[in-house]
């Protein structure tokens, strides 16, 4: 999947959502930010690869209120292509709230109903499709899928048969949001899709066993009999799993941290270090274990999206 060449990069187009976040005390003082599982991904994907043939893109939908005019300024200053993000008059990001807890596990609080990202399909085309033939390789998400109508869910799905039928590649994490799918009995459907239009998925193993109504027992072997070629799963503090088509699976462990301060973005930022690795012609298991690593520093600072400054020096190997 890696292009050598300085000249002609690989081009990686993330979709999704992003939101404004607010973290804090509870009515007492709350610190702004923001975050979406996708764009959290293009963030770190866009840091990891600051130095390789790789150029990050972020396709979205957003207002033209301060908020969103923030929101681009930073994911410019990250060297993320914004050229995909569309803005229009009326609309906003939509908002949650996270509480963590002592063991760093979060409860979130949303507002998006009326989120600009649900719209990005509404309009007869959108800057994604336009630019779908510059793209080598699209990821994109469970909660990019649910937060669209079903109508955009199609338009999303031509999106990929047109990248896949020249040869490009897709990436799909299966993040579930029950509140977002809100019992859609088409749910399973959907998720079949996007792994049969998948070469590379990744897989939260308690996601999978609520989807598909399965044992957590079963959700392992679940997922490393979906069809892509190349199964990913994030198993926590547990070693991650990847079965490459054809191929006995690996596990790859993980890294001790002692002082887990919030587990926001973490699943993320390893699809990103997962991705930087394989982008560059890594195998699978230096990949997982990048992945491993970024995200035993996501877990150590509060946010979804960790202070620059505390990335890691050096990331393979």
């Amino acid at each position: 999947m890696s292009e050598d060449p300085a000249n002609n990069p690989c081009r990686v187009a993330l979709f999704g959502e992003c939101m404004i976040e607010l973290r804090g005390q509870m009515f007492g003082t709350m610190q702004q930010n923001f975050g979406g599982d996708t764009l959290n991904t293009a963030v770190y994907l866009a840091r990891l690869a600051a130095d390789a043939p790789i150029k990050v893109a972020y396709a979205t939908q957003l207002g033209l209120d301060a908020y969103s005019g923030a929101m681009v300024a930073a994911w410019q200053n990250e060297g993320i292509d914004t050229g995909m993000v569309r803005r229009l008059e009326g609309k906003m990001p939509g908002l949650y709230t996270i509480q963590v807890d002592e063991r760093g596990e979060r409860t979130f609080y949303y507002w998006r109903d009326m989120s600009a990202a649900k719209d990005f399909f509404v309009a007869d085309d959108n800057p994604l499709e336009e630019r779908i033939d510059e793209i080598d390789v699209l990821y994109f998400s469970g909660i990019s899928l649910a937060v669209q109508p079903d109508a955009g869910r199609e338009r999303l799905f031509a999106i990929i048969e047109r990248l896949r039928a020249r040869g490009g590649k897709v990436c799909f994490d299966n993040n579930y949001r029950p509140r977002i799918w809100r019992g859609d009995p088409n749910t399973r459907g959907w998720y079949d899709r996007a792994y049969a239009s998948s070469d590379i998925v990744f897989i939260t193993l308690e996601d999978n066993a609520h989807i598909y109504g399965i044992d957590a027992m079963l959700a392992l072997d679940h997922a490393l009999a979906l069809p892509p070629a190349e199964v990913v799963v994030k198993r926590g503090a547990v070693p991650a799993v990847v079965r490459i088509k054809g191929e006995t699976p690996i596990q790859v462990p993980t890294f001790t941290v002692a002082n887990v301060v919030d587990t926001t973005g973490a699943g993320d930022s390893f699809a990103a270090g997962y991705l930087a690795a394989r982008l560059q012609g890594q195998t699978p298991q230096v990949a997982a274990r990048s992945g491993n690593k970024i995200a035993s520093i996501v877990v150590q600072h509060p946010g979804a999206i960790i202070p620059r400054e505390a990335m890691p020096v050096f990331f393979f190997g």
